[in-house]
């Protein structure tokens, strides 16, 4: 028993190790860890914000439909570099869920995947979320370039690229809904 109690630490490291090894654990266990440690996103400053000039983007939606972000030059677009097999990804979906059940008859939604169809529509259904989901079919503008998932841009009217985040954060924060509310007044 003695023994057992000065082990207790080494045991619970041991058991999250093999926790972390099985991929069904594996996953939940990221994603809890990711979701804690998200903070919500900084706003750029004036000066240091990049544009978006060249918004021609052709996408295709689940349904096979093509879209071109040119539709939404001139509003505030929302875009989201995201897969299932990330756990950051996953971890801030909650958050991006509630953003766009608040804001999506104002902003524009991007959610932007190279995954195929079927696995992104089973992901959806199983989670209950109804973002509008994009596949990419070509290469995205120059500005909008990231090699790492997730990448989230918030961009405004005038194509100002006003929140970069890599990583997960925390979009449903009082922050966020301060800087959409000044952006959908412009």
């Amino acid at each position: 028993m003695k023994f057992i109690k000065k082990q207790w630490s080494n045991i619970l490291f041991g058991v999250f190790i093999v926790l972390m090894i099985v991929p069904q654990t594996r996953m939940p266990i990221q994603v809890f860890i990711q979701r804690f440690i998200s903070f919500s996103p900084s706003e750029i400053s004036q000066e240091d914000r990049a544009v978006l000039k060249d918004y021609n983007w052709n996408l295709v939606t689940l349904n096979s439909e093509n879209v071109n972000l040119s539709q939404s030059e001139g509003k505030v677009i929302l875009i989201n570099f995201w897969a299932t097999w990330c756990p950051p990804c996953v971890a801030e979906m909650p958050e991006l869920q509630e953003l766009y059940d608040a804001y999506g008859d104002q902003v524009v939604f991007y959610f932007v995947t190279n995954e195929k169809p079927e696995k992104v529509k089973l992901f959806l259904e199983k989670k209950g979320y109804d973002l509008p989901v994009f596949l990419q079919v070509e290469k995205s503008p120059q500005v909008l370039e990231s090699s790492s998932l997730p990448t989230t841009y918030l961009i405004s009217k005038p194509g100002e690229i006003v929140m970069q985040k890599t990583g997960a954060a925390s979009w449903n924060s009082d922050s966020v809904h301060e800087v959409l509310g000044g952006l959908l007044k412009e």
